[in-house]
């Protein structure tokens, strides 16, 4: 569907700190944010319509970012980014998908201990004792991710299901997302169709897996349709996409290597392969690898400054309806 619109971003994954490499030519920016700067990063976001923020994580590496009972607290410029981004996403209109994770790296092998059951649920219970009364607290983002292999583990169902039930005790209002990889081995048929149906979210944004190498847009372009007339089968399950927006400055795929912009020419692609065949575009990372080098919340890598011009003008010739004012 060469001929489709294509489709802008909506809403971007959003890292307070991270503490790999991967995140690295904004991570020290973000430590050092005040109070404005944290306004403005999220304010650069907003006035170029996104809607959305899905937090990676609330919790890396045996520390957290804010004051919890389970882990001792990142240090940073502010005592409480993560308020901060509340305030502002409430001012301008954002929505955000918290998570409850990683207050441990445990692998799927270790997701149903006891011990990391009853960790999740008290990082939940502490977010919506902090956050919950903000209006921008709009879902919860399950951050463990699933490989579609063409089908779902059934532990990830029971993790993503149980994950679900426990919120909504806590929410009961909230949505819920998931962002499955995999995307190439995409299927229609019972099973898969089964599986959408017993999954407890609202939106599944599968990522296009194009930074990661696992396929190339003709691919993702193919794997979306097929998707798509899957989730019109069982349409209480929206489809959304996570196009990766970045390159490896390094080696491929590890968490050693800085993640990079890519060309503007590659995500245009990406944009127009997923457009004909979702609700709305996500993207990993907006943050960081755009940067508006007139905000004061600009991190200083020049190449993010480049890749936020070019998508700004972009936006300018085929959505100027997406820019905000505040």
């Amino acid at each position: 569907m060469s001929n489709y619109p294509i489709k802008p971003i909506e809403g971007s994954w959003f890292s307070v700190y991270w503490d790999d490499k991967r995140h690295f030519y904004w991570n020290d920016a973000c430590m050092k944010y005040n109070a404005e700067q944290w306004d403005a990063i999220i304010r650069d976001m907003a006035l170029l319509g996104q809607e959305y923020i899905i937090m990676c994580n609330v919790a890396i590496g045996g520390r957290c970012i804010y004051d919890s009972k389970l882990l001792s607290k990142v240090q940073m410029a502010v005592d409480d980014p993560m308020e901060l981004v509340f305030k502002a996403a409430d001012k301008y209109g954002m929505k955000i998908f918290m998570t409850n994770d990683y207050f441990k790296n445990f692998t799927f092998d270790e997701v149903f201990l006891p011990e990391s059951v009853k960790g999740r649920n008290m990082i939940c219970e502490e977010i919506v004792a902090r956050y919950g009364h903000h209006k921008s607290f709009y879902g919860w983002y399950w951050a463990w991710e699933a490989y579609i292999g063409p089908y779902f583990d059934e532990h990830f169902i029971r993790y993503i299901n149980e994950s679900s039930a426990f919120a909504r005790t806590l929410t009961p209002n909230a949505k819920f997302l998931t962002a499955p990889y995999g995307t190439k081995n995409a299927v229609c048929d019972d099973k898969f169709l089964s599986q959408l149906d017993k999954l407890d979210v609202d939106i599944i944004a599968y990522q296009d897996t194009v930074g990661c190498f696992a396929m190339d847009t003709d691919q993702s372009e193919k794997s979306f349709e097929i998707l798509r007339k899957a989730h019109d089968k069982v349409p209480q399950r929206k489809l959304w996409a996570d196009v990766e927006t970045f390159d490896w400055e390094g080696k491929d795929n590890v968490k050693e290597t800085p993640l990079i912009p890519a060309t503007f020419e590659r995500l245009e692609r990406q944009l127009r392969a997923v457009s004909p065949y979702v609700d709305k575009i996500l993207v990993f990372i907006f943050e960081g690898l755009f940067s508006n080098p007139d905000s004061i919340a600009f991190t200083g890598y020049g190449e993010a400054a480049r890749y936020y011009k070019e998508y700004t003008e972009w936006l300018s010739k085929h959505h100027p309806d997406m820019f905000k004012k505040f």
